[in-house]
């Protein structure tokens, strides 16, 4: 096997997505052996001193920076992931794009479409390879319920439905950070899970479906006040007994959706729902079957396939080696893989668009796609009626 060669990797934000890309780097090779590329951790720009030096000392980056445009004057980085919050996306990563880099950029890619957009012409002017984080679509069971899809085995696609329920943000105490205001964030829970939903609802049904033509909206703030807070803080930390300040955006969202095959669909996602920790799951229902997934039983697809119209029965299917990258993490069914992992190979996707020059996995193009249909349902609840994408 012939040597990888090298691929010089930075990290602008080092919390705990800039870890989660620091991790799925360091393991592409324990996973992918074969890759062309082979990471080096050259350096991390975060403005807290505590992050940077666990960069070094934990992580083995070799420089870390306060500011990130330092980072970008080096002369010795190849690919940059950007994992610092909504606002700093269109600044950081166009300008990664326009220095010659390739960007591994989280979701929502910025504050709404013209942020997500103006990202995606940079990286097209530019030349370089994209990757986004909707890492939902590299489970193993979510590429094994697409092909299914494809095949044909479920018929005609009549309806394609998404939840993303989460409790996050459930506690009235949860502090005003960044991600409550929309000058900082954008939209709320729309950009934070709607963004996947409309991902994995495309991935999956899409290729029968075509694309979403109509939507209608619907969406509502729970929790209209938190506390406020100085600093930097997750969106996990509680407030005290302080003042409070007004919440900007929405804690829950639902949409109506209409294919252009003439499938139906729903959308529902909150932040909010108490009880409800990572709920995330699809269902695609056809004229001659159904398949379901839910992110909590990752490596399961339930199945209702080859059987008469009525009295139908559900099935439990185990991901396989052969099913989607099950076999470079685990050898056999039913051996769990986590959060992580799907991680794990993203990076190994934007590789393999980097030594190929042709775009693997989740793009900007694909980003722009999902902050479009966060745009229609803004402006569906707006002016309540139904909008044309």
């Amino acid at each position: 096997m012939s040597a990888a060669r090298e691929l010089r990797v930075a990290v602008v934000g080092f919390g705990w997505m800039g870890q989660a890309h620091s991790r799925a780097w360091a393991r592409l090779l324990h996973h992918y052996p074969d890759s062309a590329l082979q990471p080096r951790f050259v350096a991390v720009a975060d403005p807290d001193a505590g992050r940077r030096e666990e960069a070094v000392s934990a992580y083995g980056y070799a420089s870390a920076h306060e500011d990130w445009r330092e980072l970008l004057a080096r002369e010795d980085v190849d690919v940059v992931s950007v994992c610092g919050p909504n606002f700093v996306h269109r600044e950081i990563g166009c300008s990664v794009a326009e220095s010659g880099r390739h960007l591994w950029i989280e979701k929502p890619a910025g504050r709404g479409l013209d942020d997500t957009a103006a990202l995606a012409a940079a990286v097209r002017t530019a030349g370089v390879r994209s990757a986004v984080g909707f890492n939902y679509r590299n489970a193993p069971a979510v590429e094994l319920a697409r092909e299914l899809v494809a095949s044909g085995r479920l018929g005609e696609i009549e309806s394609v439905d998404v939840r993303l329920l989460a409790d996050y943000s459930a506690h009235p105490d949860g502090v005003l950070s960044w991600r409550f205001d929309p000058e900082h964030a954008g939209t709320g829970v729309l950009g934070d899970l709607a963004s996947h939903g409309f991902d994995l609802a495309l991935y999956v049904g899409g290729q029968r479906t075509g694309p979403i033509t109509e939507l209608v909206s619907d969406q509502s703030t729970f929790i209209a006040t938190r506390p406020q807070v100085t600093g930097a803080v997750s969106h996990f930390s509680r407030g005290g007994d302080g003042p409070r300040g007004p919440v900007g955006n929405e804690d829950v969202a639902s949409a109506l959706l209409r294919f252009r095959s003439g499938a139906r669909g729903y959308l529902h996602c909150s932040r909010v729902a108490v009880g409800e920790q990572c709920s995330y799951g699809l269902e695609v229902r056809g004229t001659k079957g159904a398949v379901q997934w839910d992110f909590r039983r990752m490596g399961e697809l339930a199945v209702c396939l080859d059987q008469d119209y009525q009295d139908a029965a559900w099935q439990t299917r185990y991901v396989r080696p052969d099913d989607g990258e099950l076999a470079a993490f685990q050898p056999g069914a039913g051996v769990a893989m986590g959060y992580d992992d799907l991680k794990v190979i993203e990076a190994r996707r934007l590789v393999e668009s980097i030594a190929t020059g042709e775009p693997v996995g989740a793009t900007l193009e694909d980003a722009v796609v999902a902050a479009g249909l966060v745009e229609a349902m803004v402006a569906s609840y707006e002016q309540r009626r139904w909008e044309s994408v």
